[in-house]
């Protein structure tokens, strides 16, 4: 089954056509980065707008370049949440004429979910069957959660950011050190061959009564507000200096002081849950092409004996090939109630099986 797949959840417009639930025939991504890079963040009218303006091409190019034409499309799918309502609004209303247009069935998919199963897109051997359970660390810039996968739609939630999530702490270090945007990739070329333990950052965690309110586990959650405000007060009482060239070396210790306090707040979560589970990690999301994210993961998954699986890099950053890829594994809305679905910004990902967040404690 060949399906084409529409993504519209934040900046990145993008739609893709995989065959089977994992073979990729076409994959286009339009980014809208350098039209957000003067605000130093997304801009979610801009963002509706230049998805208006560039869907229509970029479905036309994923269809194109899939070779099967559009005869060949047998299913369409849609990000309908989490993400930006007006982003979102876009692709469905586009999803939902289409579907209508070609007479194809129309599939409507939670845009966390498709992070999780992007692991197993373009890869033939590895399979959730073989895996699972195992812990999935979904992190981008809109994202940040920890999740446990016993199968395919049967999660449960163990621990999220309870303010910033970790692609925003890049995006706001990256503007204070005035690196641009988008604030990832920035700070980690700054980082790159710089002394990470040149200045101390607070590994910030979020308070247990906050917790208690959502009912997870605070070992488990995640929390960066903290984190930016120290780099905020640090140049406050440390101003960069004049000289170009001692600058950009203290820019670079910052950088690289600033990611190693990021990726360890991403990290221990993680090794609070494997100490109790033992059992395969993977990371998604934009925020996972982070090297030395995957570098401190894979370091943890081997001292615990179990694989690491993060996703391939082109499907790390919010795209359409694992949309399309989770519709043809049988995931999603379908029938009357992909056409009823409306945009669900704060969209709750899968089903709770079990309640293991205070098991973990």
């Amino acid at each position: 089954m060949n399906v084409l797949g529409i993504e519209t959840s934040c900046d990145e417009t993008a739609a893709a056509v995989v065959a089977d639930g994992r073979d990729v025939l076409s994959n286009v991504v339009y980014s809208q980065a350098i039209k957000h890079a003067p605000f130093g963040g997304v801009v979610p009218e801009l963002a509706s707008r230049c998805h208006l303006e560039a869907l229509p091409d970029v479905i036309e190019r994923a269809v194109r370049e899939s070779g099967v034409g559009w005869e060949g499309i047998d299913r369409v799918a849609v990000t309908y949440g989490p993400g930006l309502a007006t982003s979102l609004l876009v692709g469905l209303a586009a999803a939902k004429g289409l579907a209508i247009r070609i007479n194809r069935p129309l599939t409507a998919v939670n845009h966390i979910e498709a992070h999780i199963y992007s692991i197993f897109i373009g890869c033939k051997t590895r399979r959730i069957e073989n895996i699972a359970p195992y812990l999935c660390l979904v992190v981008s810039g809109g994202h940040t959660c920890l999740i446990l996968i016993e199968a395919l739609g049967k999660y449960q939630l163990l621990g999220q950011t309870l303010d910033d999530a970790a692609g925003e702490a890049f995006d706001k270090g990256a503007s204070l050190l005035g690196l641009g945007y988008p604030g990832g990739p920035a700070i980690e070329t700054a980082a790159a061959g710089h002394d990470a333990s040149g200045i101390t950052f607070p590994r910030s965690r979020p308070r247990k009564e906050i917790c208690r309110i959502t009912g997870l586990n605070p070992r488990l959650c995640f929390s960066f507000s903290g984190l930016k405000t120290a780099l905020l007060y640090h140049l406050r009482d440390n101003p960069l200096p004049d000289d170009p060239q001692y600058r950009a070396e203290t820019v670079g210790i910052l950088a690289a002081s600033y990611q190693e306090a990021i990726v360890d707040a991403l990290v221990s979560p993680c090794e609070t849950a494997m100490e109790r589970f033992r059992i395969p990690i993977s990371v998604a999301g934009g925020v996972s092409l982070n090297r030395r994210l995957r570098e401190k993961l894979a370091d943890l998954a081997g001292r615990f004996g179990v694989p690491f699986t993060p996703a391939a890099p082109e499907f790390c950053a919010d795209n359409a090939a694992m949309v399309a890829g989770l519709a043809g594994a049988g995931r999603g809305l379908t029938g009357e109630d992909a056409f009823g679905a409306d945009a669900t910004p704060d969209l709750e990902t899968g089903e709770i099986w079990y309640n293991l967040a205070q098991e973990a404690s």
